[in-house]
């Protein structure tokens, strides 16, 4: 029988894996992540945790900013995850529960959490966990993608809203979740406050792409979103009418690809909240 206290809120387990998908965000968003780690301050020789890493890319650059005299760990629930991630030279990577930190407190220079929080079963107390694994004056930096909501379709507001309502729809019945829940991701400060930080910082990074798109843009949009994170999914949460829309414009056979639109717009922002 599953301990409810460790029960996943997005059904994240150590065999499940997501790997394509983080993999084509981390390529797709890569100059944006880059600036938010150079802007962290990590210096030669920390030792730094990237805390639920994924499938490891955030992981390397922070190895570059260490240097071969730092020491960097990647952390992630998921060996399918770990598997998947190019090896890193200047980085070991390491399955382990962020639920159940298994950290020596007081060895970590700086903590990068990107993107993990709300895939756990009791955010602060991991918080609590990743505070006490800091030596005196290290930092935590918990990022959270797409707090303000994202715009793919600048010409059409009205469909944006409907697509962003059929995901927040599907995603809350699949995984039995309530609206407090959805919105407990938000909160980052409240949180870092709870856990006992006693200061906080804020930045808002945005991630911005208009023509001529990247062919690690299209796929990024192709791959991840149109038939990733929407697809046929989405199908029973919209009109006849806005699926079809929505078909045309996600359709690389259509005459109304929106990728190939010369007004295409994208923007999604990347939030971080600092210790200190």
């Amino acid at each position: 029988m599953v301990d409810a206290k460790q029960v996943r809120p997005l059904g994240d387990t150590p065999e499940r894996s997501y790997a394509s998908k983080l993999s084509l965000f981390a390529q797709f968003a890569e100059p944006e992540l880059r600036r938010v780690i150079d802007d962290l301050g990590v210096q030669e020789g920390d030792c730094v945790l990237d805390a639920g890493c994924g499938v490891a890319h955030a992981t390397q650059w922070l190895g570059g900013r260490a240097g071969p005299m730092g020491a960097v760990i990647g952390l992630d629930l998921s060996m399918p995850h770990l598997r998947s991630a190019p090896s890193p030279s200047l980085a070991h990577l390491v399955q382990g529960d962020l639920d159940r930190l298994c950290i020596r407190p007081g060895s970590i220079d700086w903590i990068w959490c990107c993107n993990a929080i709300n895939h756990l079963s009791n955010p602060a107390g991991a918080l609590r966990s990743l505070r006490a694994a800091l030596r005196p004056g290290g930092q935590l930096a918990l990022a959270q993608s797409s707090f303000l909501p994202e715009m793919y379709f600048a010409w059409d507001a009205r469909l944006e809203d409907e697509v962003r309502r059929a995901c927040y729809r599907y995603y809350r019945e699949k995984y039995g979740l309530d609206h407090e829940d959805i919105s407990d991701a938000r909160r980052l400060v409240g949180l870092m406050l709870e856990a006992g930080f006693a200061k906080v910082s804020v930045r808002t990074y945005v991630i911005e792409r208009i023509q001529p798109l990247s062919e690690t843009d299209r796929a990024y949009f192709r791959s991840a979103v149109f038939e990733g994170y929407w697809g046929s999914k989405l199908r029973p949460y919209l009109t006849d009418a806005d699926w079809a829309a929505l078909q045309a414009l996600c359709d690389p056979g259509s005459a109304g690809f929106c990728l190939d639109r010369r007004d295409f717009h994208h923007v999604q922002t990347l939030t971080v909240v600092r210790s200190g």
